[in-house]
């Protein structure tokens, strides 16, 4: 039997119980296509992450309830900025840098797609609401794996590969930030109708770092693209098993 992938997930911290935690959906979805997942506590520090890293096959950068800080991409904080955790930026930053390095497969979901877009020279949104003009509903709250609005994706791409070429789908949504400037070796793949990034990925061949604005790991189990984008990150991984 093949043996599985290892697949490095960052943790968050609650900040009230100062505690490291992560939702089960992530892990789950990644042990349903056949990775094992690890998670990587907030520790940013240069030598841990190395350690934590080595031997890992892929990278999936989760969702977060805090905000990137703007000083990161050279903005100061909009009043409706949410909270901010150091440690969870940091680390992020350091774990991708570790990718990079390795040429690892990078799996980026929601606050995640927004930090790899920073780790690269982009910049964000930093509140929709409050910066596109005819915005749509991007917190649709409970039920929270049920598809809200529909996102138009780009030709040719990733995305359209793994969609079964269809051009338009109906996704989630969970986040008041979004992709604005998009960084470097990356390119948008699919766009919401108020003109909000909903994918990007990496431009140069032999890269594979997908990164999505809503939460397939909430849905996998019912929609077919948000099954496929797993399989095919897990897929990915298998290729440069250590």
């Amino acid at each position: 039997m093949a043996k599985r992938p290892k697949i490095a997930v960052t943790t968050r911290l609650e900040l009230a119980t100062n505690r490291f935690y992560l939702a089960r959906d992530y892990t789950e979805a990644i042990a349903a296509f056949g990775g094992t997942p690890l998670m990587i506590s907030l520790i940013p520090d240069v030598d841990y992450i190395a350690s934590a890293m080595d031997g890992v096959d892929g990278v999936v950068l989760p969702g977060s309830d805090s905000d990137v800080d703007p000083l990161l991409y050279g903005q100061e904080p909009h009043p409706r900025l949410g909270p901010v955790v150091m440690e969870k930026d940091a680390t992020d930053l350091l774990v991708l840098e570790e990718a990079e390095k390795r040429n690892l497969p990078v799996f980026a979901i929601c606050f995640g797609m927004q930090s790899l877009n920073v780790s690269r020279g982009g910049t964000l949104i930093q509140d929709i609401g409050s910066h596109v003009e005819g915005y749509l509903k991007h917190e649709q709250g409970i039920p929270r794996d049920r598809a809200s609005h529909t996102i138009t994706i780009e030709k040719g791409t990733r995305l359209f590969q793994l969609s079964g070429r269809a051009e338009q789908v109906r996704v989630n949504s969970h986040h008041h930030q979004a992709v604005a400037m998009v960084g470097n070796h990356l390119k948008a793949a699919a766009h919401a109708a108020d003109g909000v990034v909903e994918c990007i990925q990496d431009t140069r061949n032999g890269r594979y770092v997908v990164g999505v604005q809503w939460h397939p790991e909430l849905s996998w189990k019912t929609d077919a693209l948000s099954r496929c984008l797993f399989q095919n990150f897990v897929k990915n991984c298998i290729k440069v098993k250590h």
